[in-house]
């Protein structure tokens, strides 16, 4: 084809690279070359230009600045903006559609198995800005738990072979022993990278929710500062997520934090807790309805409005408190009396209060200010029980949040709905928390959950004693389904069980479905990506630059990945002069894989007018196809970005 057509790129983008070309661009002028230890020309930054440019110190090494710093921290870094060549694959008979029928295709849902880190960045282009919530519960770091090896200083080999762990889809994941002398060093290079992809996720007026206990909530705290920026910060949320007392240590721990950060803090639309009808009451039959008294007195910053009040009733006059003013004029105040809104107490012997109705509030769809003390929203135990009430009373999942605690932190970080992403979802406690508000509330919430699938006959061999138990529950749970025993599958039929017994009790209209897809090496072999690399005898050689076992729909994910096109969108299958061609949202995107493309074909789809046509570069049928290709579409529809693979 002609240049007009772009060659996609099919891998995740080089952040690095975006990130120099947007300094390029602001300070051109900064930009320069040299070399580097191996004497090759690489492109550079002058610090003394930029220093001009920003007029501020540029700190060197060596040099005692505040910072928050660990072993391997660059690499970690580097790390978060290296690409990507991987995909998503579709995995069809463990999707579920909106009504709950297996092996649905139509929900908005999203359900992903694999390393969370390399589904963040295949998800970037894609999602980019539009989540409203994050809400993660990391491994804690307690010693006993499971994390990602991302060790800079092996080799792909040798963390296969010293990880401890390593799943079917080459995920890597280590028991982090206290006895490790890179106990902290590891946890932190694990989290970082993570959190710095998951900030660009969120809309402007998003947050993200991270659950943590003791162990590195010091750490995490500096890292969110650092990554969000102290400014954003919004609350430490204290979860009693327990109530018996635990003989353990010199004091019981009976709480988790969970940190809140803002994307940007001045656009956060945050939620509040629902108003308690029963603080209101309606001692002397007020039209209005029921009420509460709240005190008119402020801080003195802002206004000087000092004046008595005088109760009408006992002539008894009141100021403010001392150093305090009252939050209205005479005049203000004066009309507040008259109209029945100013109480000076329940029996007329006390400071004036106002009177805040229930009714009013209501009306205008006030919230209740949260608490950052959660003392109402279950226990692990309550969660535990809710697992089990799934699973014929068998204990699945160890120290699960509760569904009550998820839906209360999604009120608050998406009070009006939006994407739910959570990207260590565990045992899907936060897409149980989605199906249950979207019922209760006709929200139309829409989550996207990210869980490594764990192995659990590995992780049975290194369990301790408390634990094992609750997998060798999962295993025979998973066994009495034929399913694969992986953490993933557990949580795969959370989801079904609890959307069966959600829609049973409420009837609700709601998506009960979600879309399953794996993490897997991309479909495009070597070549594809290193054709410089290959002389011209190799390249014969591959005839087709598609792997032997991946099949047209695993190339339309891949596509609408690179184009960054939703993957809960609609897709259709049609057939055009023969030819499977793929629709997705109403033809914003078709995509042809077939060989043998004619120009009937190529004509056909043109007069759709689609915003993108994607085809492999060797489908065309013969040359005269691909020489009038770019005519075509000129004719037909020449706004239509071309894409080839």
């Amino acid at each position: 084809m002609k240049s007009q057509t772009d060659k996609l790129r099919m891998s995740t983008p080089d952040l690095a690279d975006e990130n120099f070309r947007k300094l390029a661009a602001l300070f051109p002028d900064a930009v320069t070359e040299t070399t580097d230890d191996e004497g090759n020309v690489v492109r550079a930054i002058d610090k003394d230009v930029l220093m001009q440019e920003i007029n501020a110190k540029v700190v060197d090494d060596g040099q005692e600045r505040y910072q928050f710093t660990w072993p391997d921290k660059r690499k970690s870094v580097v790390l978060a903006n290296a690409p990507i060549a991987k995909t998503l694959r579709f995995e069809k008979e463990k999707s579920v559609g909106r009504d709950g029928t297996p092996g649905g295709t139509d929900s908005e849902n999203i359900y992903i198995e694999g390393d969370n880190l390399d589904a963040l960045k295949l998800l970037q282009e894609t999602y980019l800005g539009k989540v409203k919530m994050i809400y993660i519960d990391p491994p804690y770091n307690t010693g006993n738990d499971f994390i990602y090896n991302d060790d800079f200083s092996q080799s792909a080999d040798e963390y296969a072979e010293n990880s401890g762990q390593t799943d079917e889809e080459g995920n890597r994941l280590v028991q982090n022993n206290e006895s490790n002398g890179r106990f902290h060093t590891d946890w932190l290079n694990m989290i970082y990278p993570r959190l710095k992809i998951a900030k660009d996720f969120l809309s402007d007026d998003g947050a993200i929710f991270i659950s943590i206990d003791e162990n590195e909530s010091a750490n995490l705290r500096k890292m969110c500062d650092e990554i969000f920026g102290t400014q954003n910060f919004v609350a430490n949320i204290i979860w009693q997520s327990r109530t018996s007392i635990s003989n353990d240590y010199e004091v019981s721990l009976n709480h988790n934090h969970t940190f809140i950060y803002s994307k940007q803090r001045e656009k956060l639309i945050f939620g509040g807790d629902t108003i308690n009808n029963d603080e209101y009451v309606n001692p002397d039959n007020d039209k209005r309805g029921p009420w509460k008294l709240v005190p008119i007195d402020a801080n003195h910053a802002g206004g000087d409005t000092v004046y008595p009040i005088v109760n009408p009733k006992t002539g008894q006059s009141y100021l403010p408190p001392n150093g305090r003013i009252w939050c209205y004029n005479r005049s203000t105040m004066e009309k507040l009396l008259q109209d029945g809104r100013i109480k000076f107490g329940l029996n007329n012997d006390s400071s004036p209060k106002r009177k805040l109705y229930l009714n009013e509030r209501l009306a205008k769809g006030d919230k209740k200010t949260p608490s950052s003390l959660l003392l109402d929203v279950g226990t692990t135990k309550d969660g535990t029980t809710e697992i089990m009430s799934l699973f014929n009373n068998e204990k699945v999942f160890d120290y699960p949040k509760s569904v009550s605690l998820l839906e209360r932190l999604v009120q608050y970080g998406a009070p009006s709905g939006g994407i739910i992403m959570d990207f260590f979802s565990g045992s899907a406690t936060t897409a149980h928390a989605v199906l249950k508000k979207n019922s209760e509330n006709n929200y139309n919430y829409k989550y996207i959950m990210i869980q490594v699938p764990a192995d659990l006959d590995k992780s049975l061999e290194t369990a301790t004693s408390s634990s094992k138990k609750t997998i060798e529950n999962a295993i025979k749970v998973l066994d009495g389904m034929n399913q694969e025993h992986t953490v993933t599958a557990i949580a795969e039929e959370r989801i079904r069980r609890a959307g069966e017994k959600i829609k049973k009790e409420t009837k609700a209209d709601i998506d009960y479905g979600f879309r399953c897809f794996r993490v897997d090496s991309s479909n495009m072999e070597d070549v594809y990506y290193r054709p410089a690399e290959l002389g011209q005898q190799e390249l014969d050689f591959f005839t087709d630059n598609i792997k032997k076992d991946r099949s047209p729909e695993d190339l339309l994910i891949q596509v609408m990945l690179d184009l960054g096109v939703s993957l809960s969108s609609k897709i259709e299958q049609k057939e055009i002069c023969g030819k499977k061609v793929f629709s997705v949202e109403n033809g914003y995107l078709i995509a042809c894989f077939d060989d043998d493309v004619t120009e009937d074909v190529v004509t056909e789809i043109a007069k759709q007018k689609p915003y993108y046509f994607v085809s492999r570069d060797s489908s065309m049928a013969d040359d005269n196809v691909a020489a009038n290709f770019e005519e075509i579409f000129k004719t037909y529809s020449p706004e239509t970005v071309r894409k080839v693979l």
